[in-house]
């Protein structure tokens, strides 16, 4: 039967050590400066912040063949911050909100597609920019209320089934041909209507009427 002595003496040389990450190696491990040699460490699962050369870290382990970078401890360039994990990162809160604050800017960058799924989305900024090759907008109804538009580009369609137009002034200048084809067309001026143009030509296939209480020509 073993003693109590044999039973407390520990059977490894456990590693607990502050030192300077010296390179990260292309497999993903870490050489660290410390205790007078250099130790090949793998970073641990939950050391998130990403370790650069200079960055004084913390390494442990059970024995020194089982090292690893836990911690950073002090990095030597504060002012630039990686997190990182090897695999999918979800970021979660099971009873509160998640913000995300910046003194400066705000950047998300993904190499296949950006999604965002939420019963609401709502952006308040002083000035908004898009950017885009292309833009494809589904919706049931569009309410929008807009103090000035301005749309310029080359082509311009809409198929709808009805379009109404309110407007206390409209003006509109085409420099070339404009065409209107309808079933009837139906003008209505309040005061006066006037149609100017070098060639005027006006022709019906079974009825031309020209009706007031007075008419001038010539």
């Amino acid at each position: 039967m073993k003693s109590a002595a044999s039973l407390n003496r520990i059977a490894y040389d456990p590693v607990h050590l502050l030192g300077e990450v010296l390179r990260c190696e292309p497999d993903g491990s870490y050489v660290v400066a410390c205790d007078g040699r250099a130790w090949n460490t793998q970073r641990a699962a939950s050391c998130l912040l990403a370790p650069q050369p200079g960055d004084e870290v913390l390494i442990s382990g059970p024995d020194p063949s089982r090292v690893y970078l836990i911690a950073v401890t002090v990095q030597a360039a504060p002012a630039h911050t990686t997190l990182e994990a090897p695999g999918d990162l979800v970021l979660r809160s099971n009873g509160g909100n998640v913000r995300v604050e910046s003194a400066g800017d705000v950047t998300l960058q993904g190499q296949g597609a950006v999604h965002i799924r939420t019963p609401e989305y709502a952006v308040e900024a002083d000035e908004e920019r898009h950017a885009c090759k292309r833009v494809r907008l589904v919706a049931e109804q569009l309410h929008a209320t807009v103090g000035e538009t301005r749309l310029v580009g080359r082509n311009y369609e809409a198929v709808l089934d009805r379009m109404t137009l309110m407007a206390r002034l409209s003006m509109r200048s085409v420099s070339e041909v404009e065409q209107v084809r309808a079933g009837s067309i139906d003008y209505q001026a309040e005061q006066s209507a006037r149609l100017h143009a070098s060639y005027t030509l006006v022709t019906g296939s079974d009825l031309v009427k020209v009706d007031a209480k007075q008419i001038h020509m010539g």
